[in-house]
């Protein structure tokens, strides 16, 4: 194998204006982004491979006719975007007011395949639409997608699971666009056609890796513990004993702060991948106790739920997050250099979550960068636990880019 040089690596830029007129602030990003991808990148080297815009709410109605030119705005081969709440760039989260996120990236001899989907009902049952010609092949080994889709019209947990019966493994890092209220009020762009439904993407593999970091943002309380006797979505037994009376276990050991997070942000962690002797941080996939019977001792939690499932209680506050987010956004799996990522944040968290602006971008920076980051404030993340993707809440999900092994 030729060895890699710093010349074929993949390279990054993003750029961010808060210019009340779009065109202007979508000219401005990209003039951003696009010094400083030429500053990481050799001379001469002027392709740009991928691009992906996040354009806010704030914006009103001059988004649709904006988007639907921004193709000849960005100089990019490949070019995806969405409405969001809100956007970061760098280490600056914008979560109120006009902005606009665009990252760019050259990626030498990766694969790429830009997707969009529709969700259409037959007669044989319901189909994912819109796959293109290049993603009918084998796709490389190290395949990822990036996903951005329309909370109102495309049904993620099927698509997830269609996913994984037809490419077992792959991960999937995005996020639900957050700009509309209502169904038709997002724009999704894909190339030089934009969309109000349905869902945009890029596959990307070959000589470049996605790797997923998804910070659910909770820590576990007391130990795991197997289900013995459940019912749909409903923890009948722990260990033999009902459920409630076990989380009462769990509370008489916790001290007075963590008492109060019981009661005001309690969840259940269901393991990822059970064939393991111990239990990390991130192996657990969070979801909410929505109710308990102190009669009967049955803890509901949103999600279905199995016997035979190992299950740990977690809580979540600020400070969990942020230690959550550090602790995996640390814990690196390769020696390469991030090149760049993308941040999908959950709509709930920024200033709504935490007492200081800017926390899950500067975090990236911190833990990873410099780097260029640029992402959007999400109505649901999507992004991998264990080996199998799934839709989220809370939480924060990046893609990071790297150059594959």
């Amino acid at each position: 194998m030729t060895p890699r040089t710093e010349f074929d690596a993949p390279r990054c830029g993003c750029g961010g204006s808060t210019h009340p007129e779009i065109g202007a602030a979508i000219r401005e990003a990209v003039a951003a982004a696009s010094g400083q991808l030429a500053e990481a990148s050799a001379e001469g080297d002027a392709a740009v491979d991928l691009a992906v815009v996040f354009v806010s709410a704030a914006h009103g109605r001059m988004i649709r006719p904006a988007m639907e030119s921004l193709a000849d705005l960005v100089p990019a081969t490949t070019v995806i975007g969405t409405t969001a709440e809100g956007v970061l760039v760098g280490e600056d989260e914008f979560d109120r007011g006009p902005a606009v996120a665009v990252w760019l990236a050259r990626l030498p001899g990766a694969w790429i395949a830009p997707v969009s989907l529709e969700y259409v009902q037959t007669p044989d049952g319901g189909m994912f639409a819109g796959w293109p010609e290049s993603g009918d092949g084998a796709w490389p080994a190290n395949t990822a997608l990036i996903l951005l889709a329309d909370p109102f019209s495309f049904p993620v947990d099927a698509f997830i699971r269609r996913m994984e019966e037809e490419h077992p493994g792959m991960p999937i890092v995005g996020g639900m666009a957050s700009g509309g209220i209502e169904p038709g009020g997002n724009t999704l762009v894909a190339g030089t056609r934009t969309y109000e439904s349905g869902a945009v993407g890029v596959l990307v593999g070959g000589s470049v890796r996605i790797r997923p970091v998804v910070s659910q943002g909770c820590r576990p309380i007391g130990k795991p513990m197997v289900i013995t006797k459940s019912e749909e979505n409903m923890i009948v037994e722990l260990g033999g004993r009902p459920a409630l009376e076990r989380l009462r276990e769990v509370y008489g050991e916790l001290d007075a702060a963590d008492r109060g997070l019981v009661r005001s942000s309690l969840y259940v962690g269901r393991a990822a991948n059970e064939y393991r002797d111990t239990f990390r941080r991130g192996d657990f996939l969070v979801r909410n106790v929505v109710g308990a019977d102190p009669e009967s001792g049955v803890i509901a939690v949103g999600d279905l739920v199995r016997t035979g499932q190992t299950v740990q209680f977690h809580v979540r506050d600020a400070a969990s997050a942020d230690e959550d987010l550090r602790s995996l956004l640390s814990a690196r799996t390769s020696a390469a250099r991030p090149a760049g990522a993308l941040v999908f944040t959950c709509n709930g968290r920024g200033l709504r979550l935490f007492d200081t602006p800017h926390h899950d971008a500067r975090c990236v920076q911190e833990c990873l960068g410099p780097l260029p980051a640029a992402g959007f404030f999400a109505q649901g993340e999507i992004g991998p636990i264990g080996s199998r993707t799934f839709l989220h809440g809370f939480t924060a999900s990046i893609a990071v880019v790297e150059a594959a092994d």
